[in-house]
């Protein structure tokens, strides 16, 4: 079934005269459980093309179906309704708030959309990520690897069907790398959709599939190590 269909979309950046295309005439689908990787040099529109993705940015042209709806022709509350609903975010330098306990941070979007149950399904979360015993602790007195855990918990509070990580293990070691994409692995077999934008190609070869984007547009498209 497909969860993502994007029909020819572009993003343009405009700076004085001079337009930018971050993208350009971009099409792909997405299955529902899938779990991908887009890669490219810096520059190439693959954090663009995620952004687009979790209708944290609007294309400038094409259209973007998800499970059927042509987000483009939603308004902002719609949009502000589905991120909050439909995603998790997870980003390379985790945003969490440092002067809050790692249960508070995971707690943050049950408030914005006001969820019930706050603490329990926060505890559920941290849990779920191998964090339980942790969360009383702030950011600074945990890991790189327990903070971007703690990120991903957060990411999956109000229970998403797709999550979007904008290189997750770029501030990591390679064992918290491990165990970071070990989590998403074993997320993707409970039948989550994963998006992981990565510049790092033993990264990309543990997912599926590995869409590659150079100047905007998709260069190559298939399974994982056939590329």
């Amino acid at each position: 079934m497909e969860m993502i269909e994007l029909e020819n979309v572009t993003k343009i950046y405009r700076m004085g005269e001079v337009e930018v295309y971050a993208l350009n005439g971009v099409t792909i689908s997405i299955k529902q459980g899938e779990m991908l990787s887009i890669v490219g040099t810096s520059g190439s529109g693959k954090s663009t093309l995620l952004d687009v993705l979790g209708c944290l940015d609007r294309p400038t042209s094409g259209k973007y179906f998800l499970d059927g709806v042509d987000v483009s022709r939603l308004n902002d509350n719609r949009l502000a309704e589905l991120r909050s609903k439909k995603f998790g975010f997870v980003f390379q330098d985790f945003n969490l708030l440092t002067r809050a306990s790692a249960l508070a941070n995971v707690e943050l979007p049950l408030v914005y959309s006001g969820g019930r149950y706050k603490h329990i399904k926060a505890m559920e979360a941290l849990e779920r990520v191998g964090l339980g015993k942790r969360a009383k602790h702030k950011p600074t007195e945990l890991s790189g690897g327990e903070q971007q855990r703690v990120a991903i918990a957060r990411a999956l509070v109000n229970s998403p069907s797709l999550i979007l990580a904008d290189e997750p293990t770029g501030n990591l070691d390679s064992a918290s790398s491990e165990e970071i994409i070990a989590i998403f692995q074993q997320l993707h077999k409970e039948g989550i959709t994963v998006a992981i934008v990565t510049h790092e190609a033993d990264i990309a070869a543990k997912t599926q599939r590995v869409i590659r984007l150079h100047d905007g547009k998709v260069a190559s498209d298939g399974k994982a190590g056939s590329q």
